[in-house]
């Protein structure tokens, strides 16, 4: 077991702060859409805020063990270094960890759960055993290529929908169909991800979607998951009329371009990781540019 390092500092490392965008950035625009509603409830925005950062920590505990224990992180892995696999942590502490990450994440939803009833009792039933199932079990969602989907639906409408719901107690289409935006930029810094790995994914059996239809086609998925998100502004306006400001999102598009460009002219793995924050980032600015707008 490595000790060079402090405990605080290899945790946050497990925690993969560059992926937390994901779960801040749909909290951000449900609360946002909220309070444009006039239904802000800051007790409720901010306990759904802890929620889903402590979820997609325990996603990234439970994916750091799972996948230390199917051998698919091993010494050749040329993407961010694994704590488990590097022997800074061992498996049993990690595995601690999660349940411990996910029960503190029950906890701060129980004022949710109270407020909002059972739906949003759903949606955190629903997102833990989500998270649980990702790299556990042998028929996981990663490991089945259907990870995409899912994080299409939890990262997308459902965090967004949800965040809404336990401010404003009712859901329309519209703060649904704005959660396309998030989930669709969720899923392209999971095609990153996938990208970069698909030749240890292959080795270790992992099929996921890049695997399956071939690193070609997960650019072209990775390009079109760009596109369509900041096209949500300007088909809302389209259906809707309203809110034409939060188009001021779509500004920010043609900072997609260089990495779309790297993405399929690049296939040295390890030159490939900054994307992942590139997208990380492309998805908070999305986020923040829309909200401002829709409140505009």
């Amino acid at each position: 077991m490595q000790t060079s390092r402090a405990r605080p500092t290899v945790w946050i490392q497990a925690a993969r702060p560059k992926t937390l965008g994901a779960a801040i950035a749909p909290v951000l625009v449900g609360t946002a859409m909220a309070l444009e509603a006039g239904s802000l409830h800051l007790l409720s925005a901010t306990c759904a805020l802890i929620s889903a950062i402590l979820i997609q920590v325990g996603v990234n505990f439970h994916n750091d063990y799972h996948d230390y224990l199917k051998g698919t992180d091993t010494e050749e892995r040329v993407g961010p270094e694994r704590v488990t696999q590097a022997g800074l942590v061992d498996p049993e502490t990690m595995r601690f960890a999660t349940i411990a990450v996910f029960a503190v994440a029950v906890l701060a939803g129980l004022y949710l759960i109270w407020r909002g009833g059972w739906p949003i009792l759903a949606i955190g039933i629903a997102s833990i055993l989500s998270a649980l199932w990702y790299t556990g079990g042998r028929y996981s969602l990663a490991y089945m290529g259907a990870a995409d989907l899912f994080v299409f639906v939890f990262f997308g409408p459902v965090a967004v929908g949800g965040t809404y719901y336990v401010q404003a107690l009712s859901v329309s289409w519209e703060v649904l169909f704005a959660g396309a935006g998030p989930g669709l930029l969720a899923v392209a810094i999971l095609l990153v991800n996938n990208i970069r790995d698909v030749e240890g994914d292959r080795n270790a059996r992992k099929r996921t979607l890049v695997v399956r239809l071939g690193r070609r086609v997960g650019v072209y998925f990775y390009a079109i998951c760009l596109l369509l998100a900041f096209g949500i502004p300007a088909i809302l306006y389209a259906v809707t009329g309203a809110h034409p400001w939060a188009m001021v999102a779509m500004v920010a598009l043609p900072l997609a371009i260089q990495p779309v460009r790297i993405l399929q002219a690049t296939t040295d793995p390890r030159k490939l990781n900054p994307l992942l924050g590139a997208t990380g980032r492309l998805l908070v600015l999305w986020a923040l540019l829309f909200s401002i707008g829709w409140n505009i």
